[in-house]
Order: C-alpha cells, then structure tokens, then sequence
C-alpha cells in the first residue's frame, strides 16, 4: 500500500524557494526553485521581453538552458538577448535550438547540468503531454518554463492546455504587462510591467 502522510508531517515538510525580493517577489511570490512554469500571451504582447527578463534573473540562482524551438538564434533573438544583457552572463545562460527531447535528458543528466530550462515554444518542441510529464517526474529537483502559443486567448493544442492544468506558476501575458495566475499568487491584482512604455501606449490606445 503507498505510504499516506500526516498533516503533522505536512507541516514539518521545508521547501527551497526563489530568494528574490522586489518586483518578481510582489508579482509571484516565493516559488519553489524546481517549479514548473507555463508562460502563455499572444503576439506582440510582451512574452518575449518577460521570458528574457525572467532569465536573466534565474540566472543568479543557477544556469539557465534556453531552447528556443521557435526562433532559433535569429536577429530579433539576438536583439532581445542583448537589450536584456544576457550577453553578461557567460557560462550561465546557453541556447540550443534543435535538441531532441532524448537530447535534452542525455544533457540534464550530466554533472553542473542547467537548472532551469526554458522550452520556447511548447508547440515548436513537438513533445506529447505524457512524454513531457515523464519528463518533469524524470528531474525533479530542476525546474521547467514552458512557453506556450495561444489561439483564442486560451494555450495552442490539448497537450499545451493539459500543461497549464500541472503547472505551478501560471503567467499569462497581456498589455506588456504578466499576470500570475498560479498557486504562489501573493495578490491578484498585482502585475509585472514588461515595458513601462508599451503598457502606457496600450492603455492609451496608441
């Protein structure tokens, strides 16, 4: 029979959170370090510039692994790393862009393999639902940042909808602004402004 536990031993239980403070802190609260996490927005919207933004700052708590599926290293890629000085943090962010998914195990495998990894876009990796939950069950103690499409204001395809259901933190990305949507929420009314300036001109409908 699986083990049951107590609430006595729930509550015993200790977990290693994000330690950052400020804006992410207020917008997110204290997520475990090996959450998993589902950013999803439409085009032109801020996703990208969030995505950049939030590894730079993981990259202060371990190395980041960026697999961009979708864009490859093209010029906008490139812009964006460079506007978000990831071009500063040799040896702790790296990009493939055509990993397979068994590639992608063969390398977490490895000794001072990445902690967080970045899946841009979720569509573009072409992984099945089940195959990506064996996959977080399979690292544990890394955590996964699944960039997701949208159609219709909801996430591309079953398995990218399936996705949002298992993640931690849910961020969905609108007006140059992120919302957290996920079970670390400190207050819902709170935001992550992307780009002060394209949240001025939403609002003001320029």
């Amino acid at each position: 029979m699986k083990r049951a536990y107590s609430p006595k031993e729930i509550a015993k239980k200790t977990y290693k959170t994000l330690p950052w403070g400020g804006r992410w802190e207020e917008a997110f609260g204290l997520p475990e370090e090996s959450s998993v996490w589902f950013v999803y927005g439409g085009s032109a919207q801020g996703k990208s510039s969030f995505v950049m933004q939030l590894a730079y700052e993981l990259t202060h708590y371990g190395q980041v692994l960026y697999l961009s599926y979708e864009e490859g290293v093209n010029q906008s890629f490139q812009e964006r790393m460079l506007r978000f000085d990831l071009d500063k943090k040799q040896g702790w962010f790296r990009v493939v862009t055509n990993d397979t998914l068994e590639d992608l195990k063969e390398r977490l495998k490895k000794r001072h393999s990445a902690k967080f990894i970045i899946v841009d876009s979720f569509q573009m990796a072409y992984w099945s639902y089940p195959e990506t939950e064996a996959l977080v069950k399979m690292f544990p103690k890394k955590s996964f940042i699944f960039i997701s499409q949208v159609e219709k204001g909801q996430p591309t395809g079953k398995p990218a909808r399936r996705l949002l259901y298992l993640a931690d933190v849910k961020v969905r990305v609108q007006g140059f602004r992120a919302y957290c949507q996920g079970r670390f929420n400190p207050d819902a009314g709170n935001s992550f402004v992307v780009w002060e300036e394209g949240v001025l001109r939403t609002t003001n409908n320029v």
